[in-house]
């Protein structure tokens, strides 16, 4: 079964954002638990690069399925899963970077969404927060994509977010679908 083509961010309105995440059907992969069946000698690497035996994949198409079938696991590891086998994955950070962002409206009447490296999109709001974590090169915003999996907010995008957390000084942070998050590193 083929891949949709990625959507192209900038020409659709965050109503039609919304739509097609809503109309995104993911693999049921919460309700598959088959018996693990080892490593898949695969990596995501903090930059949201796939690797496979220590190569990068190069087909975007395949980096896309295999996104699909990942899951977080109640101990905090990650794996590929289908209904008869589950190997694990490693992620070196999040499995997912948000790589550009849409904004509409200001204030509590803003609105985000994001394109992840995948071509996924999601909407922050009370479903998909965002939150920050120090770290040692700054604060690092994540947005939660779902089951427990994360994006990685890309550099250049934080830029744009941090710009729009900073422009009300006296309570920095972002507004989206009615929910504040503030710009403040757990």
């Amino acid at each position: 079964m083929p891949m949709e083509p990625i959507p192209d961010l900038d020409t659709l309105s965050l109503a039609q954002i919304a739509r097609l995440a809503e109309d995104h059907r993911l693999p049921p992969v919460e309700q598959w638990h088959p018996d693990h069946c080892g490593d898949s000698e695969m990596r995501i690497a903090r930059d949201g690069t796939w690797y496979h035996q220590g190569s990068p994949i190069g087909r975007p198409a395949m980096v896309r399925l295999f996104s699909t079938l990942l899951r977080r696991e109640p101990d905090g590891s990650f794996v590929l899963v289908t209904p008869v086998e589950k190997l694990t994955i490693a992620v070196e950070d999040a499995p997912f970077l948000a790589v550009a962002m849409k904004a509409e409206g200001e204030g509590e009447d803003a609105r985000l969404a994001f394109q992840l490296n995948t071509g996924d999109l999601v909407t922050a709001g009370p479903d998909h927060p965002i939150r920050f974590v120090e770290a040692g090169d700054g604060p690092r915003p994540y947005l939660h994509v779902r089951g427990g999996l994360e994006a990685l907010v890309a550099r250049p995008v934080y830029y744009d977010l941090a710009g729009r957390a900073l422009a009300a000084p006296e309570r920095p942070g972002i507004w989206s679908n009615g929910i504040f998050f503030p710009l403040v590193a757990e």
